[in-house]
């Protein structure tokens, strides 16, 4: 299989196509049992609430899949387009409220990889910031 992808033109200074998702209030008990997480802080809003946090908080991992996706679909739907993803995890994602993968183009480099910078927030807590990302398309 070869490695190399096709995907849409994506020139320097280009917005990558926004991406909107609201995770219901389930989604956390769906991922810790697809990514094998159990921490309370997670699946129990009780808990969470007792260890001073809002309620049950999303996986960051997730909030970073949701990064990668918003990625794989500015270069065409191929995952194996995304070849770096570099994020910082700096706020709590919560269940039921929209989540927004914003990003834009910041260099072409001559061998034709890409390199994104994009955030998710939740209206103004930027839940992942500082992504780099590389693609290649």
């Amino acid at each position: 299989m070869s490695d190399e992808t096709t995907g849409p033109s994506l020139n320097e200074g280009d917005e990558l196509p926004e991406l909107k998702v609201t995770p219901d209030k389930y989604l956390p008990n769906r991922y810790a049992g697809a990514s094998g997480d159990f921490n309370p802080i997670h699946i129990d809003p009780e808990f969470a609430r007792q260890v001073g946090l809002p309620g049950a908080i999303l996986h960051g991992l997730y909030s970073m899949g949701l990064v990668a996706r918003a990625h794989t679909d500015a270069a065409g739907g191929d995952p194996r387009a995304l070849k770096r993803l570099s994020v910082q995890f700096r706020g709590m994602g919560m269940p039921e409220q929209e989540i927004a993968v914003t990003g834009k183009v910041t260099e072409v480099r001559e061998d034709g990889t890409v390199v994104t910078s994009a955030e998710a927030a939740q209206g103004d807590n930027r839940i992942v910031r500082k992504v780099v990302g590389e693609l290649r398309v």
